[in-house]
């Protein structure tokens, strides 16, 4: 098979302090809802309406479940790199090696430098990244000097698969 892959990595947010925060509001929400809904007490010094605490409640449930469902998808293959963005990115987007200047792996910050996670547009000169945990990143600079980083926990093995593919260019 001529375009095996060679390197596959699926990567969600699944860092315990955001989840110990989404959850944490969730249940505060479900208490409210409980004590003011079931129990008839004011939730709070300056309740909310129950139709505006049931909506609150439903959207933060709404994004809880987003981001367990998102996923950022890299893979690599002889011809390029691959990358999925779920739930937004149903097909992948493909970057082929012969568009790309250089491809290396570094570390960066997130919040510096693209202002957080998901799918960011960076400051000044730093383009666009996916990312979702962590400081490591598989930078890649086009031939119309634009810039994409990919975020990665597994830099040493994305770095070899490049190497031995003669593609790892600083």
């Amino acid at each position: 098979m001529d375009n095996e892959v060679l390197f596959s990595e699926t990567q969600g947010f699944r860092q315990w302090w955001l989840w110990v925060i989404l959850i944490g509001i969730d249940g505060l929400f479900a208490f409210g809802i409980y004590t003011q809904l079931i129990q008839g007490v004011p939730f709070g010094d300056k309740p909310a309406s129950d139709p505006l605490l049931i909506i609150v409640f439903v959207v933060m449930l709404i994004l809880t479940v987003s981001f367990y469902i998102y996923q950022l998808e890299t893979t690599i293959r002889k011809d390029g790199i691959y990358i999925r963005f779920l739930p937004y990115m149903r097909k992948y987007k493909y970057y082929p090696f012969a568009k790309l200047h250089k491809v290396y792996v570094r570390k960066y910050s997130a919040i510096a430098e693209y202002g957080g996670w998901g799918f960011r547009h960076g400051f000044g000169s730093s383009g666009g990244a996916f990312n979702v945990s962590g400081n490591q990143g598989l930078q890649m600079q086009f031939t119309d000097q634009k810039k994409l980083l990919i975020g990665t926990r597994k830099p040493d093995e994305i770095s070899a698969i490049l190497r031995k593919l003669g593609q790892y260019k600083e």
